[in-house]
């Protein structure tokens, strides 16, 4: 029974100890908040200095999977190159290192403590910044307790001599490289696999730091196992970066082996760091590994980057016209910082659809043409999948942990995506008539034609000028938008008031009556919608409310 009891215990301490690295990297992360994105989208092509945003956030939430995952999303959404990633993860790698000084260090002794100062802070204080940092210390007292349930557990059961016999039975570097490999695979986290080595090295004390030397290694590879599946799904940028961390994981074990080779007291050196403490021993060597592989790879990047670029290529632009996801990866989304910046580039997708059709719908009733009206027809069916998905996606996304901010962004994401497809449903409507022109040989007079070439243009630009409002927040060229939409409007009273005159004085073919005063309403309808995009960034519960919240702090419009 005593076994199968130590056996309980030593299950529940990895369980308690992966739950609580989880759970304070959660807690960090809430914590950080919408900083961490903000933070990550500085990271420049400047080498060191994006290694440095990678170390920083690593360190910061002490995951280096969660930073990779979030790279990764932002890559997917096209906010950030192979090569700026490739450096960010660099200094990831390093930024883990973190967590295994900090488990170094015993202070399991007062862990029980820790962790009820913690479940207090978390669960009974009403202050919501003392309540995250109680989940970070909860994480933290978590983590601990569950090394002191492993360590018990490893005692009882004697596990130090079967790590030793094992160790001694396999000793073959590739082996060992595979085993960390697959451990930390599975477990998804090399600070955890680091973590448990250090505390089976307490209980084996014959257990050496070069016994254990390519089990890190391979530990480290593993670390890429969270990127990976987050890449799955994801779109070919994505997947590249996948393949770039793991190249350059491999091509660091690969140098760091060169380097034990060439220097063969280099173990020894870093057990001298730190003599008769094995735990902290394998810490040193894990951040050692890291910092030297990193550094070493960095000139490299670039290098890397264009390989894989050639290697793996983009598909080709008509990659946006189909009906999935290009930027919103799911499985990546959840991080809701990230999943804020996938939807907005999501939803900037559908607006560059929609607008391209709009266009095309212009251009085919002023010259009708049967393949660019079914195109047009293909692309809206896009458009009307995308504005189910990324909705239904945006729900799914509001029932998550957002910060106030961000919460308020899925709100103005929710109108503009039904703002959008109304203006895909217009030209739509226009490709109609386009094809009833065509049909019955509708024309119109020389003036009817300049009138709409010139609501048309007027329309084109409001649509475009609103989309760059709403993705670059220029909240500076809102009065540009409300005075061109204002001048749409008026446009359109005045040209339906010139068609019915000229209607009447039989200066126009009657059949293109309703035509023109349909076409002309569409393109006003557009314009509405756009500007409703637009005065989204105020984060108005309405687009009424908006204008006149804006109007007003202007002390308002010149007519």
């Amino acid at each position: 029974m005593d076994g199968l009891y130590s056996l309980f215990l030593l299950a529940g301490g990895i369980a308690l100890f992966l739950y609580g690295i989880s759970f304070m990297t959660s807690s960090l992360m809430n914590a950080a908040g919408d900083n961490l994105r903000i933070v990550l989208e500085k990271a420049t092509s400047k080498g060191l200095f994006a290694v440095l945003v990678g170390t920083f956030v690593t360190a910061l939430i002490q995951s280096s999977g969660a930073c990779g995952v979030m790279v990764v999303g932002f890559v997917n959404a096209s906010l950030m190159s192979l090569s700026q990633a490739l450096y960010v993860m660099l200094g990831a790698n390093i930024g883990t290192t973190i967590t295994s000084q900090i488990i170094a260090f015993d202070i399991t002794g007062i862990a029980p403590l820790i962790l009820f100062i913690g479940m207090v802070l978390y669960m009974f204080v009403k202050n919501r910044t003392l309540n995250k940092i109680g989940g970070i210390v909860l994480g933290f007292g978590m983590l601990f307790v569950g090394i002191y349930l492993m360590g018990d557990a490893t005692d009882k059961l004697n596990l130090g001599v079967v790590i030793e016999a094992f160790l001694s039975h396999f000793s073959n570097p590739l082996i060992l490289v595979l085993f960390g490999f697959v451990f930390t695979a599975i477990i998804q986290s090399s600070s955890a696999s680091v973590g448990i080595l250090q505390v089976l090295a307490i209980s084996a004390p014959t257990l050496t730091l070069g016994s254990v030397f390519y089990l890190i290694l391979g530990m480290n590879i593993g670390a890429c196992s969270p990127i990976i599946i987050a890449s799955f799904g994801a779109n070919r940028a994505s997947k590249r970066t996948a393949l770039a961390n793991i190249v350059t994981k491999v091509l660091g074990v690969l140098i760091f082996t060169v380097v034990a080779l060439i220097f063969p007291n280099l173990v020894h050196l870093i057990e001298g760091i730190s003599p008769n403490e094995v735990p902290r021993q394998i810490a040193n060597m894990h951040l050692l590994f890291n910092l030297v592989s990193s550094l070493a790879l960095c000139p490299f990047v670039p290098l890397i980057s264009r390989t894989l670029e050639k290697f793996m290529p983009d598909k080709p632009e008509s990659e946006i016209h189909e009906k999935k996801f290009v930027y919103l990866n799911p499985s990546i989304a959840m991080t809701p910082s990230v999943a804020v910046v996938q939807s907005k580039q999501e939803i900037l997708r559908m607006a560059k659809l929609s607008y391209e059709n709009l266009e095309n719908a212009i251009k085919a009733f002023f010259s009708p043409d049967e393949n660019i009206i079914e195109d047009i027809f293909k692309i809206e069916d896009t458009i009307n999948y995308l504005n189910h998905s990324v909705t239904s996606f945006l729900v799914t996304l509001h029932g998550k942990a957002l910060t106030d901010r961000e919460r308020e962004k899925v709100g103005m994401m929710f109108r503009v995506v039904s703002d959008i497809e109304r203006i895909g449903d217009h030209a739509e409507n226009i490709a109609e008539y386009a094809r009833m022109i065509a049909k019955n040989s509708v024309s119109f007079s020389p003036e009817a034609q300049l009138e709409l070439e010139d609501i048309s243009s007027k329309t084109l630009h409001m649509v475009k000028l609103s989309t760059e409002i709403f993705e670059n927040e220029w909240f500076d060229r809102l009065e540009e938008a409300h005075d061109l939409e204002e001048e749409v409007d008026v446009l359109q009273e005045t040209l339906t008031e010139n068609h019915i005159a000229r209607l009447k004085k039989d200066s126009c073919d009657p059949r293109g009556g309703i035509i023109f005063t349909d076409i002309v309403t569409d393109l006003e309808r557009c314009s509405d919608h756009a500007i409703n995009i637009a005065f989204s960034i105020k984060g108005e519960t309405s687009t009424l409310e908006m204008k006149k919240a804006y109007i007003i702090s202007r002390g308002g419009f010149n007519d």
